[in-house]
């Protein structure tokens, strides 16, 4: 363990699961498999709060998240601050599920430290890659299913990754200077980054908004033959259940302005009958 690290890595922000779009490690999966998902959800959220954290210089934050991609991929088991990679690494050997997904994470989260702003859609596409595809995929891999189900579930974590952009388009400026909307259509519609600290949503910042929840869209067509395409009636359900919540909260952002006062989300009755509406829909 090098001595910068031994004063602590992770900076917890206190989000929890009712922050996330989809019900982490819900009912709906088998119960064998929660405890590992458990702690799949606790290195994502700690490498996330790293990336995340407002006082840390991005050299820091690099040098933290470098330090989980040595745990996770090291043999030591003796490091405190990295006990949560520790963790994770175990779940994976015991499940037999490859790191691969954890190391895209920390690469994005990397990302996150150092680039600010996203050229177009498929710049923003390459990233959501890293930072959300890995999600589903380890949940594919957990539940034995064929990678050819990557396709469909890369397009509904990309999306639900869009959706937490727009949600968040204000505080990500305000507190970290980070743009996920593309800036070449920033350009077109004459908008500036300085727009997202106001009250109101611009007309031309308006039209930004519609036109990332069109490709959202466009990513949620794909999205919706992944339930049909699963052997695990569980995972079918819970797929659904977060194709529903991606749907109302796209209907949400399509009608309220997310530079508005409260965050754009559903309230907790809502995404309770999201989730039994979409897992009833793959039950049948």
């Amino acid at each position: 363990m090098t001595q910068d690290l031994e004063g602590g890595v992770e900076t917890p922000s206190g989000k929890d699961t009712a922050y996330e779009n989809f019900p982490v490690g819900s009912w709906l999966l088998p119960a064998r498999l929660r405890p590992h998902i458990a702690k799949f959800y606790a290195f994502a959220r700690a490498i996330d709060d790293i990336a995340d954290n407002p006082d840390l210089a991005a050299v820091d934050k690099v040098r933290r998240l470098d330090g989980f991609e040595r745990a996770l991929l090291g043999a030591r088991s003796d490091e405190p601050p990295l006990r949560t990679a520790h963790t994770m690494r175990d779940s994976l050997a015991e499940t037999g599920i490859t790191a691969d997904h954890c190391v895209d994470l920390i690469a994005a989260f990397k990302q996150d430290a150092t680039k600010l702003r996203y050229n177009d859609w498929d710049d923003l596409m390459g990233y959501c890659l890293l930072s959300a595809a890995p999600v589903g995929r380890y949940l594919l891999d957990l539940h034995g299913e064929p990678k050819d189900g990557y396709g469909p579930s890369d397009a509904l974590c990309n999306a639900l990754q869009v959706i937490n952009h727009l949600q968040d388009c204000k505080d990500d400026y305000l507190s970290l200077d980070r743009v996920y909307l593309p800036q070449d259509w920033m350009k077109d519609e004459g908008v500036e980054v300085a727009d997202l600290a106001a009250g109101l949503s611009t007309p031309g910042l308006r039209r930004i908004v519609d036109r990332t929840l069109d490709a959202t869209e466009a990513l949620m067509t794909e999205a919706r033959t992944l339930p049909g395409g699963l052997k695990s009636r569980r995972l079918a359900m819970e797929s659904a259940a977060i194709l529903e919540i991606a749907d109302r909260l796209i209907g949400r952002l399509r009608v309220n302005d997310p530079l508005g006062p409260r965050r754009v989300q559903l309230t907790k009755p809502g995404y309770v009958w999201c989730c039994v509406k979409g897992a009833a829909r793959a039950w049948v």
